[in-house]
């Protein structure tokens, strides 16, 4: 079973933890990560870029000059894809890029992406943050004694909201409630830090 020490602010050891190897010892296969990487960020993506046709642009319908008699190519409507200001040949419009993986899928993948921060030792497991006020100076330097400079820290839901406020203008260093834990926050900080007291959420959310 996967085991880690517990430490505390101070970076000092204060006790060990088993870790769910359903969780932590995963098999690794980068091909279900890529796969829920790629979802999420095509599920960031707004779809709002939007062109106007021929029919969409507004001109008048009259014809521009007559038919013959010019020396020029014929036209019917200044509103042409040809002309200057017309409409946008095939342009892009309003869409929906999302699309989900299955839930098995996503399971699996956070299991991995977890169980390789553990097998890479860039896995921290804190007995607690305590914050007692806002302060964005105490979170910087307490995440300096633990040597973090590019992390994703995991509290409880519904916990002490100080630490997620504290951290929000601090680039590189990320607080996520433990119910909105994905892989792709996980694989774009160097370290994961875990409170102590969400691995019973983190272990409830596999048992399905």
């Amino acid at each position: 079973m996967p085991k880690v020490d517990v430490i505390n602010l101070l970076k000092e050891k204060v006790g060990e933890c088993d870790l769910p190897e359903t969780v932590f010892g995963a098999p690794l296969r980068p091909h279900l990560v890529h796969e829920v990487v790629t979802a999420q960020l095509h599920s960031r993506r707004a779809g709002t870029a939007s062109t106007k046709d021929r029919g969409e642009v507004s001109y008048s319908t009259r014809k521009p000059y007559s038919q013959k008699k010019t020396g020029r190519a014929r036209a019917g409507t200044r509103r042409s894809p040809l002309w200057r200001g017309g409409g946008t040949i095939f342009g892009p419009k309003p869409r929906d890029f999302s699309w989900r993986p299955p839930a098995r899928v996503r399971r699996e993948a956070l299991k991995i992406v977890l169980t390789a921060k553990y097998l890479e030792n860039k896995l921290i497991l804190l007995d607690s943050w305590p914050m007692e006020t806002v302060r964005t100076k105490a979170f910087v330097e307490a995440a300096k004694g633990l040597g973090l400079t590019k992390a994703l820290v995991v509290i409880p839901s519904g916990g002490d909201g100080h630490i997620e406020l504290s951290s929000r203008n601090v680039k590189n260093l990320d607080v996520i409630a433990v119910g909105g834990l994905n892989c792709y926050d996980i694989l774009r900080h160097d370290h994961l830090v875990i409170i102590q007291d969400c691995l019973p959420a983190i272990e409830k959310r596999f048992d399905k």
